[in-house]
């Protein structure tokens, strides 16, 4: 790499810090091009990016951001892995740890605040931002069925009562 490609490195991967929420720092120990070429199909796949970075150009990359905090994570054969959904990147980065041990979760950064690993294995747990908003939209619809249903109940009961009366006088006619 010549010094306007690293530039320009560290220009795009600047721009990708001020744009994203969630940066996941992880190691990457000896892996293979097709375990990479996985690895990145999943993160495709869930909506987030991962890119391995130079050391020295991702810290030049992260001065001046709120994800400056991580640059103490960046020792050894490191990668970056990013998206706007915060809980998809951290699952896609846990899960893939738990099937590959030549791939180990270090850290990251939410927004200008640092987690460890055990934070982001706690953000993989939560539900994803989708089932989150269904759960809401569920939760919102739940008393407006049930006060329809209790509305709707009355009328049910007087409709059978009157239709009672309607069939005793008829049988009191016949």
């Amino acid at each position: 790499m010549d010094r306007a490609e690293k530039r320009e490195f560290v220009a795009s991967l600047g721009q990708v810090f001020a744009e994203t929420s969630m940066v996941v720092v992880a190691q990457n120990k000896g892996l293979t091009v097709a375990e990479v070429s996985d690895l990145r199909r999943k993160m495709r796949a869930s909506g987030s990016t991962y890119r391995v970075a130079k050391n020295r150009l991702a810290v030049l990359a992260l001065d001046g951001t709120r994800f400056g905090g991580i640059k103490p994570m960046l020792k050894g054969p490191t990668a970056l892995a990013w998206s706007q959904d915060p809980v998809a990147v951290a699952k896609t980065a846990v899960d893939y740890a738990k099937t590959n041990e030549k791939f180990i979760v270090v850290g990251g950064a939410l927004g200008a605040q640092m987690l460890d690993a055990d934070g982001i294995k706690a953000l993989a747990d939560l539900p994803s931002l989708d089932v989150l908003r269904a759960k809401l939209v569920g939760l919102i619809q739940a008393p407006a069925t049930r006060v329809a249903g209790v509305l709707a109940a009355p009328a049910g009961q007087l409709a059978r009562v009157f239709g009672a009366y309607a069939k005793k006088d008829e049988a009191d006619a016949a």
